[in-house]
């Protein structure tokens, strides 16, 4: 080595040294660079390889790099970047007749976030309440969500959020949200009250530990709005866009909403929220109905996520991306039960299609490890990339694009880990 190259570790030193001078330190980040990524493959500055079985927090719907997203990334930047929402674009319309097409009729709001959508939506009933009022005196207002929830991190998507870490220390919170249990009918029947306008959940509850509803759940949420006149509201943000072999997590259970949430893998890495309304709610953010905008954003919808966003729908329909996921889905979840019946570190697998909780149980390992953090290092060690929440669920959640040879290989170092 010359003495003008740098050494890969070092080189990994500088790029971490010179974030934590100019950046704020937000994150518990791992000291790692990464440089470089290819479908389910990603290399950091040392030129180790990692197989990415989580892909971004399930942004990475189609993987790095995804040759048509670059052809589209390509072709459009030299078009068109960004106009404003006061003028129309060919890419947004796209990006909208896509998500009716395969979600639900209704009209989509293009944002930049998980949160921003969530805000959205709660705005959009908010509008609601106050046009119909029912027996409240200054219009309704509340808004019941679960616990476990995510649902952001901003103000509204924050207090509407069921995990007080994510609130703490943020008070005075804005009034109007309540909590009840996940998966609970009675809970949120007997959370109703005059002031009440809206429901908001997760199809299956993400950040919550993968949780997977009831059967019944669902469409008994659909019943009691429409019983009370709410407006029923499904964070899709995580089970959209195919990841549970579905295209939107609702379809699972036949349900349609009233407002569905995007985010993550919509942008497939680029910034992109959606509030997709349906006809009868579309209205309130008519800007006609108050002769001005109320709900707005600058670069929200600009031309290259918006393109992006219509191509991955392009590909996921092309190459049958969502049954895809489905079939792969259902062979985890056989392959991680047959091993749970050998190795109780494994209490449960749940999840659908390409978006699967694995419930741990530290005390059965024998020292091995003590939460699902020390299982997402040890295989990161390894060159895996999962996660884990709500300490000990490991979150399984690849591209739709994963190859099953990297799946194999990936679960094998997973499971032998697990093993020790």
């Amino acid at each position: 080595m010359s003495n003008t190259e740098t050494s890969p570790d070092t080189l990994t030193q500088q790029i971490i040294d010179r974030h934590d001078r100019a950046m704020s330190v937000n994150y518990a980040r791992y000291p790692v660079a990464m440089i470089r990524g290819e479908g389910s493959t990603l290399v950091d500055a040392s030129g180790k390889e990692y197989l990415d079985l989580f892909a971004g927090f399930g942004a990475s719907v189609l993987g790095h790099c995804h040759p048509d997203l670059v052809a589209t990334v390509n072709d459009q930047a030299q078009k068109l970047w960004h106009v404003g929402n006061l003028f129309h674009t060919e890419p947004q319309t796209r990006a909208a007749e896509a998500i009716s097409r395969f979600g639900f009729a209704g009209r989509s709001f293009f944002c930049h976030s998980g949160a921003d959508a969530n805000v959205g939506a709660l705005k959009l009933a908010r509008l609601h309440g106050q046009k119909n009022k029912g027996n409240s005196t200054g219009g309704r207002y509340r808004v019941i969500s679960t616990l476990g929830s995510f649902h952001g991190r901003t103000f509204g998507a924050m207090e509407a959020t069921g995990q007080p870490k994510v609130y703490e220390g943020f008070g005075p919170l804005g009034p109007g949200h309540v909590h009840v249990k996940f998966n609970d009918l009675s809970a949120v029947e007997s959370a109703i009250d005059d002031e009440t306008i809206a429901v908001l959940v997760e199809p299956i509850q993400g950040e919550g530990g993968v949780n997977v509803p009831d059967d019944g759940y669902l469409a008994g949420l659909r019943e009691l709005c429409d019983k009370h006149d709410l407006v029923l509201i499904f964070d899709e943000v995580w089970t959209g866009v195919g990841h549970t072999g579905e295209y939107f997590g609702h379809q699972h259970w036949n349900v349609t909403p009233d407002v569905m949430t995007l985010a993550k893998g919509v942008g497939g890495g680029l910034p992109v929220g959606v509030t997709h309304v349906s006809p009868k709610f579309a209205e309130l953010y008519d800007w006609r109905t108050h002769g001005h905008a109320v709900h707005a954003t600058t670069l929200g919808g600009n031309c290259l996520s918006m393109a992006v966003t219509a191509t991955i729908f392009e590909v996921l329909d092309r190459d049958q991306l969502v049954p895809r996921a489905k079939t792969l889905g259902q062979q985890i979840t056989d392959r991680l039960n047959r091993f749970a019946e050998s190795n109780p570190t494994i209490k449960a697998v749940r999840g659908k299609g390409l978006y699967l909780g694995v419930e741990l149980d530290p005390s059965a390992s024998g020292g091995r490890f003590e939460s699902g953090g020390d299982v997402v290092k040890a295989c990161m060690d390894r060159g895996v990339l999962i996660n884990a929440c709500q300490g000990n669920v490991l979150r399984i959640a690849p591209a739709l694009t994963v190859e099953e040879d990297v799946l194999t290989r990936g679960l094998d170092i997973v499971e032998d880990v697990l093993k020790g």
